[in-house]
């Protein structure tokens, strides 16, 4: 005959192995859910930075000149210029919101500077200045500091894969402040 003791012990096994289970069901269920979170973030960038609408806003920004903080006060503030205010502030704004998902490991740094990584960097150098004055004016002094930790992140990975990178947009910006001369 079988043993309660016997009896006791294979159930013990057989639960034991069901929650051992459903670990490992969960474990792969929470990556795969990671996968596809980062795949939809991907696509969701692109669909911000690639648009023809996000590239014209990306150039408008790009092609913004200004001498000093004063001038910048006078051509682009929000009290003068909302037309590019909405167009900076929402471009900025979701450079600080991919910052913010790298910085809690939503996505990685990987996907960020394959989908966008070129225009977070370029974009951050131009506007740093400025935000940095904005920070002393009227900001918290960590507004966009997710956007700063991001382009610094991402601007080491290009230096590692690119060495002429920084000094090839900064010839870009720079034919492209003189044709605007012209």
């Amino acid at each position: 005959m079988v043993d309660l003791a016997e009896v006791q012990t294979v159930y013990y096994m057989v639960a034991a192995t069901g929650v051992l289970v459903a670990a490992f069901y969960y474990v792969v269920n929470l990556r795969e859910t990671m996968r596809n979170r980062r795949a939809t973030f991907a696509s969701n960038i692109l669909q911000t930075f690639t648009s023809q609408e996000g590239m014209l806003n990306w150039l408008d920004l790009g092609n913004m000149q200004w001498r000093d903080w004063d001038d910048y006060v006078k051509r682009y503030d929000s009290s003068v210029n909302r037309e590019n205010f909405g167009k900076r502030v929402a471009f900025w704004n979701t450079c600080e919101s991919i910052g913010y998902q790298y910085r809690t490991g939503a996505v990685d740094l990987e996907t960020v500077y394959n989908v966008c990584g070129a225009y977070v960097i370029q974009s951050w150098a131009k506007f740093k200045p400025i935000v940095e004055r904005y920070r002393e004016w009227e900001w918290a002094k960590d507004t966009y500091s997710n956007w700063e930790r991001l382009a610094d992140a991402l601007e080491k990975l290009q230096g590692e894969r690119d060495r002429d990178f920084k000094k090839k947009t900064e010839t870009m910006w720079e034919v492209q402040r003189k044709s605007l001369t012209q």
